[in-house]
């Protein structure tokens, strides 16, 4: 199960879904390989086509080269002033065919600067440095990237170089990167910045960022761009506006004009149909239960997650929440160990639910306690 997109579902393809109280409008008819439109804080698909289909993702495939940097950046393996050298094998020699940071051969960059030209100038040669610094070779780094893949639950996707240039057996899906957008937004959020800088230059070369939304739309801010004959003209993109954020992910557009034009309309329309109401924050107590042979009587339940839920307009104060409760807890109970769960409704539907974990540890109280509390819920059991 992904460590972020377990609350992910997905709806029925090419139609939004559907309550009992609010007819949506059907998304946009787009002409591409494939799409989807996720919320970022709930996970729900808002609209999709061909989610899941196999798919060239071109230089799409970046955003997971950047997000492994960036981890190890944030978990300390990686440092930003470390120096990677451009070898022979990752070196750019500036073909029209391939997008390039242009670091010179057997010179060498930060690898700060190495990320910005991943995510702003689309570097094959950066991409193939960074992965050859971090794991000895483009193809150990392919490793490392499927590992990952597999951890955030990227089940259609399979990465074979770290660039996204065409290679036999090397694909992803429209869903599989909206997983991967989102896991950037929210675990590598001091890095997510350089997802909206609009240029870079290194080496006295200026280059634009590819993303033309992020020239044109002030609610987006991210993500990346891709564009092979094979994969056509891709787009992942996030738009926040109010306390809403979508994610969403073209591919096999026909033109870099289309790609904006499509994710633009998706956009549009997600925002124009559905809010995200936060339905529980995480660490609020919403419970105490009783706890059986503890050192404490009781323990506080909550989320360990904001739990979220995205609704046609107009229908969150219509959502009905319940809790459901283990019917015993015994001790020992662990901090973050599930103990029931959360479930919200709207007119009879479930539309979301979490489980419910301890907030607290409660540690196993001593013989006599556990013994007095055998015979208390031996008799509370009689009547």
């Amino acid at each position: 199960m992904s460590r972020f997109s377990a609350a992910l579902t997905i709806a029925v393809t090419l139609s939004a879904p559907v309550y009992a109280a609010t007819i949506i409008p059907a998304p946009p008819a787009l002409e591409n390989k494939a799409f989807i439109l996720m919320d970022y804080d709930s996970g729900k698909i808002l609209a999709e086509s061909n989610a899941h289909n196999h798919l060239a993702p071109a230089s799409l495939t970046k955003m997971m080269t950047s997000f492994i940097v960036e981890q190890k950046l944030l978990g300390g393996s990686l440092k930003e002033t470390d120096q990677v050298l451009m070898s022979e094998s990752a070196w750019c020699r500036g073909t029209s065919k391939e997008s390039c940071m242009y670091v010179p051969l057997n010179s060498y960059a930060s690898v700060l600067d190495m990320l910005r030209g991943i995510i702003i100038q689309s570097g094959n040669d950066s991409s193939k440095a960074l992965a050859e610094h971090v794991a000895g070779s483009e193809t150990a780094f392919a490793e490392v990237m499927n590992g990952e893949a597999k951890k955030l639950g990227m089940k259609d996707t399979n990465f074979v170089n770290a660039t996204g240039l065409t290679a036999p057996n090397h694909y992803s899906s429209a869903a599989d990167l909206a997983i991967l957008a989102r896991a950037i937004i929210h675990e590598s959020s001091k890095y997510y910045p350089i997802y909206s800088e609009k240029e870079f230059t290194f080496n006295n070369i200026k280059q634009g960022n590819r993303n033309a939304l992020l020239y044109t739309d002030p609610s987006v801010d991210g993500l990346k761009t891709g564009h092979t004959d094979e994969a056509g003209f891709c787009l992942t993109a996030s738009s926040k506006r109010g306390a809403m954020r979508l994610i969403s992910v073209v591919m096999g557009a026909n033109s870099m004009q289309a790609r904006a034009d499509q994710t633009r309309a998706l956009f549009n329309w997600g925002f124009s149909n559905y809010e995200t109401a936060l339905i529980r924050p995480k660490g609020q107590e919403l419970g105490k239960p009783v706890v059986w042979f503890g050192q404490a009587d009781h323990v506080a339940v909550g989320l360990a997650n904001d739990m979220s839920v995205t609704l046609p307009h107009g229908e969150k104060d219509k959502l009905q929440i319940s809790l459901q409760l283990a019917p015993s807890l015994d001790a020992p109970l662990k901090q973050g160990q599930e103990v029931g769960k959360i479930i919200a409704t709207l007119n009879g539907q479930t539309v979301a639910e979490q489980a419910l974990v301890a907030l607290a540890p409660v540690e196993e109280a001593n013989i006599m306690v556990r013994m007095w509390h055998g015979i208390k819920r031996f008799f509370s059991n009689l009547f």
